[in-house]
């Protein structure tokens, strides 16, 4: 029934088979295994400590068999904060729900209710990476971690339960203005206790609130301050609330901001020191994450490139399990194809991106993916169905008040009708969105929508006219003179000017 390896008393045995082990396992009386468990658990923590620090799983194990619920409780908590530090986001979300499991059977008490408080804090975490910020299990662990900080009396572990509450808000339907309260109300409690690790997660929020809001002035300046006030002696309270890294998530959401205000280069050197500090870390989450947040930035780098980059994060979160940034590269990956001559093959993947996307759940982006689709029925000159995605973007883009894209519908719009010669109704939409960008402080889209409306009038014969939106937002910029739309603006304006 047994191998042994090694002579006595430094032998190890081993059963035959894994059924002999359950055979011989289950003939032992509940009490006899409870204690032996207990001298394995005793014993791995006097005399092994490296496994009781490395792998708590074992210990947690042990404990629970031995009855000895508070340190099996404790055990699983280590584990999963030890996985979701290493993006074992899968692993994570069974070590901690095996930890609540054990505290179904305890006492209300306080010490109950402030490992649950640990315990739920981290899951959401964990949730997070695999099934998405808006997921309806994050929001109820949330929920539920907000009841336990009433019952504790706001202890330290609210900042964490504010911050999941503000993403998961986020991302719904109609909840921007509730994300909005919740990133004031963080920061507001960072004043307060003058904690600068607080104001650093606060700034984080607001500005991630503000930008779908379309301030992106006011984003910017508080992703700036969020990227100032990181500090290494930050980083326990920080790390124990994002799932991200925060000094990463910093950097992209600054590279986000720039790009749409103008500061391309900016914009992309930010990106490039977001991963190179993601690939340093050595962790799949981490680099999906800072891939696919730059998607944010599609408009700084080459479709070519942005189609790689979108395979990657197809790739590795198909293969780690993490479904917001595959639904995302999809998206993303069915745009580029479009654009780069595919269009048919780019609508079915897009379709597919945004079905997912909004089955999960999710609005939060909805207007940016409808006017991406827009873009490609317009490419495979399918007008009137892509007028219908933007009527569906407008929608969604004024129930949630998600203004941050309202340019590019305008100027997609525009683009529609243009092809199907309505001109009175193009020069219409790209004036709007030559509006809302001058607005909004984004130059990128101001120049956009000026490059469409000075071709619109170029066609119609009127040179001079055509000249006036595009010359003075051009000769703003003052980098990024690689990408195609500066490109086009000069191109033409040295046409218009001949």
């Amino acid at each position: 029934m047994l191998f042994r390896h090694g002579v006595p008393p430094q032998a190890t045995y081993l059963f035959k088979h894994a059924l002999l082990q359950d055979a011989a396992y289950g003939t032992l009386l509940r009490d006899r295994r409870q204690q032996l468990h207990a001298r394995i658990a005793t014993t791995l923590e006097s005399r092994f400590p490296e496994i009781a620090a490395t792998d708590p799983a074992i210990l947690a194990q042990h404990c629970a068999e031995a009855s000895l619920a508070e340190k099996a409780v404790n055990y699983r908590l280590k584990a999963g904060q030890q996985a979701v530090a290493r993006s074992a986001m899968r692993e994570a979300a069974s070590q901690l729900k095996k930890g609540l499991d054990l505290l179904r059977n305890s006492a209300d008490d306080t010490w109950r209710w402030q490992q649950e408080l640990d315990l739920q804090i981290t899951l959401g975490q964990a949730l997070i990476a695999t099934q998405g910020y808006w997921a309806p299990e994050v929001g109820e662990t949330y929920a539920r971690a907000h009841q336990l900080c009433q019952q504790l009396n706001w202890p330290p572990q609210f900042v964490g339960v504010l911050y999941g509450q503000c993403e998961y808000h986020l991302c719904l339907r109609e909840d921007l203005a509730l994300a909005h309260q919740l990133a004031d109300e963080l920061l507001a409690l960072g004043e307060a206790k003058n904690n600068e690790a607080i104001k650093q997660i606060g700034h984080h929020l607001r500005g991630a609130v503000r930008m779908w809001f379309g301030n992106l002035v006011a984003g910017r300046e508080d992703y700036e301050q969020s990227l100032r006030l990181h500090a290494p002696a930050h980083e326990a309270l920080v790390g124990s609330v994002m799932a991200e890294d925060p000094r990463v998530a910093a950097l992209i959401s600054v590279s986000s901001a720039l790009s749409y205000l103008g500061y391309t280069d900016q914009a992309r050197a930010k990106d490039v020191e977001a991963l190179a500090m993601a690939n340093q870390l050595g962790h799949a989450y981490q680099r999906v994450f800072a891939l696919g947040l730059f998607f944010c930035n599609w408009t700084v780098q080459p479709v070519e490139d942005l189609l790689k980059r979108a395979e990657a994060v197809l790739a590795l979160s198909t293969e780690h399990g993490f479904p917001m940034f595959q639904v995302l590269a999809t998206v993303v990956r069915g745009w580029c194809v479009a654009s780069l001559g595919h269009p048919d093959e780019g609508i079915a993947q897009l379709q597919q991106g945004v079905t997912a996307w909004r089955s999960s759940g999710a609005e939060i982006g909805i207007p940016m993916f409808l006017t991406f689709l827009a873009d490609a029925y317009g490419r495979a000159r399918r007008p009137d169905e892509g007028l219908e995605q933007l009527a569906d973007a407008a929608r969604s883009m004024e129930v949630r008040n998600e203004r941050i894209y309202e340019a590019e519908i305008h100027r997609v719009q525009g683009e529609l009708p243009h092809s199907m010669q309505k001109v009175s109704a193009a020069e219409d939409s790209f004036s709007k969105g030559l509006a809302v960008a001058r607005r909004q402080s984004a130059k990128l889209f101001e120049l956009r929508a000026a490059i469409s409306l000075a071709r619109l009038w170029r066609s119609q014969g009127k040179p001079r006219q055509a000249r006036e939106p595009l010359a003075p937002v051009y000769g703003w910029f003052t980098e990024g003179f690689d990408t195609l739309d500066l490109k086009e603006a000069k191109a033409l304006l040295n046409e218009l000017g001949a």
